[in-house]
């Protein structure tokens, strides 16, 4: 299971409808500005820069492909390791709004992971060192270190873990 922390809510039976109140509306507004920047951003050493400043734990040697998206409500709860590649038009989701209740959790990108392609990753997991995660895979339980992994819902296909 996912390590998410549930938030209920209590503003009617739609809580993305008072987001604001999760969140500052400041703070989002500054995080999307600087996440939807740099998704066109070609430099991948400013791209890790600006990740920072949202909050971000961004490693030394981290490449983030074209188009990746990361959570603009929570970016302070995604980490990637040294040496990970993220691959285009990634999702990296660190929160869920649901209709009563939000969850969020910590997503950990570990060292020398390679995440390919188009891959969606749900709050609360991790992707172990060393670890690939196949083109177009939903990532929604902790991939274990050293393996491949792939599919909808990602599965381990190889490795050692």
């Amino acid at each position: 299971m996912r390590k998410v922390r549930r938030v209920l809510h209590t503003g009617g039976r739609n809580s993305l409808k008072s987001w604001w109140r999760v969140k500052n509306p400041v703070r989002v507004v500054f995080n999307f500005m600087v996440i939807y920047f740099c998704r066109r951003l070609p430099s991948l050493r400013v791209k890790s820069a600006l990740y920072r400043l949202t909050g971000m734990k961004v490693g030394s040697n981290v490449s983030v492909g074209l188009d990746a998206v990361f959570d603009i409500f929570f970016p302070e709860l995604i980490e990637i390791r040294d040496n990970a590649i993220v691959g285009f038009g990634t999702t990296v989701l660190a929160h869920e709004f649901l209709r009563e209740e939000v969850r969020v959790g910590r997503v950990i990108i570990g060292r020398d992971v390679v995440i390919g392609a188009n891959t969606t990753i749900l709050p609360g997991v991790s992707v172990g060192d060393g670890s690939t995660v196949s083109a177009m895979s939903l990532v929604n339980r902790d991939i274990e270190k050293g393996v491949l992994a792939g599919g909808v819902p990602a599965r381990k296909i190889s490795g050692e873990g």
